[in-house]
């Protein structure tokens, strides 16, 4: 298979470190190679207050300059793959519809669970997923969503995320512990993901307070940064936790090994999630986690997977917490059960679907006495 990758990113006037992640976004080159991949970043524009309804128009626009560069440089592609289905996916089908190419569309978590709810989004998604050939979710929760759209079966399909075993790995807890300089016998929970309300951090940091009420040198250590850092640390401040919750910061995925490794336990206390990719991160460590019992999160934890599936509150979390230092599950138990799940069966899948888009096509161009393109 031959791909391209096109990313177009939010156009923003400045560099300056004040901006923050908006300079980060201008920073981006316009064209870069990552993993062997060549990937293309146009900009569109992303405008105040409208900036929903207008992004998949806007990153259609950016993206058809783009497209046509590459068929000018000899990559005259043969399907669209989108993920997202807002609003990438909308913006996707415009380009298909243009470009005149079939189209595979994949949600992956809050475009089905969450954006659904505007009226205006919903129906172009919807729009979207007639067009397209084949619509996919990582987790049946999202294709439930599509069913109920009324789309025919044959077009959905369930592909789950996978997880790269190399990248995340077991390393002793003591050896991860002396490497990161944390405490060498403490019990720690480990949060990974952007501090939005989302994830539901308070409800950890509560859950927290409670337990050391039995384990005194309990900590929490969060990785990732958000809007709600300031909040959560006052939130720790109030319940005394000052020293108990460890605000790390963005850690880059390459390093994440450790973090998972030093943890007794992940808690991942969100209110919606399609297939959570640091579950299985955490999982392939030999870390076992604990989850709020929300839409794809089961499909994940299941109960050969050494996790917990727990209620959104602070009670049900620090009791599945306390479950897990009374009686940890096996390490071994917890990397076999991630083991299952390695991407390349995902990969195997996503590739059969595409060339099942493409074999019409392929029929048609043989019945003209064409060769064809080359597979997508």
């Amino acid at each position: 298979m031959d791909a391209r990758v096109v990313a177009p990113v939010p156009w923003f006037p400045s560099q300056h470190p004040r901006w923050g992640s908006y300079a980060k976004m201008a920073t981006t080159p316009h064209r870069e190679r990552r993993n062997d991949l060549d990937v293309l970043h146009p900009r569109y524009l992303l405008a105040p207050k409208i900036g929903m309804l207008s992004a998949p128009w806007s990153l259609a626009l950016a993206a058809r300059p783009a497209l046509q560069r590459l068929r000018q440089e000899g990559f005259d592609f043969d399907l669209i793959d989108a993920h997202y289905f807002y609003p990438d996916g909308v913006a996707a089908a415009l380009l298909a519809r243009w470009f005149k190419r079939p189209l595979m569309i994949t949600a992956r978590g809050s475009d089905l669970s969450f954006i659904p709810q505007y009226r205006l989004p919903r129906r172009w998604m919807q729009q979207a997923a007639t067009q397209a050939g084949a619509c996919v979710g990582v987790c049946n929760a999202l294709v439930d969503v599509l069913r109920e759209w009324g789309l025919p079966e044959h077009k959905l399909s369930v592909i789950p995320n996978g997880v790269d075993l190399q990248r995340f790995r077991r390393i002793p807890r003591g050896q991860a512990r002396q490497q990161l300089g944390l405490p060498a016998t403490a019990p720690l929970f480990l949060c990974v993901g952007n501090l939005v309300e989302l994830k539901g951090h308070r409800f950890v940091i509560e859950a927290l307070a409670r337990l050391r009420r039995q384990y005194p040198d309990a900590e929490l250590l969060l990785v990732g940064e958000g809007p709600l850092r300031e909040e959560l640390q006052r939130q720790a401040l109030s319940l005394g936790l000052s020293g108990a919750v460890r605000f790390v910061g963005r850690v880059p995925n390459e390093q994440l090994y450790a973090w998972y490794s030093a943890a007794n336990a992940l808690v991942l206390a969100s209110s919606r999630e399609g297939w959570a990719n640091v579950l299985l991160e955490s999982m392939a460590c030999g870390t076992p986690v604990i989850a709020t019992r929300i839409w794809g999160t089961p499909e994940v934890v299941q109960p050969d997977s050494g996790g917990l599936l727990v209620d959104r509150s602070a009670g049900a979390i620090e009791a599945a917490m306390h479950q897990f230092l009374e009686a940890p599950s096996s390490t071994a138990q917890v990397r076999a059960y991630a083991e299952r799940f390695g991407w390349e069966p995902s990969s195997q899948a996503q590739l059969a679907l595409m060339r099942g888009l493409l074999a019409p096509a392929s029929a048609t161009e043989s019945k003209k006495g064409s060769t064809g393109k080359r597979d997508a």
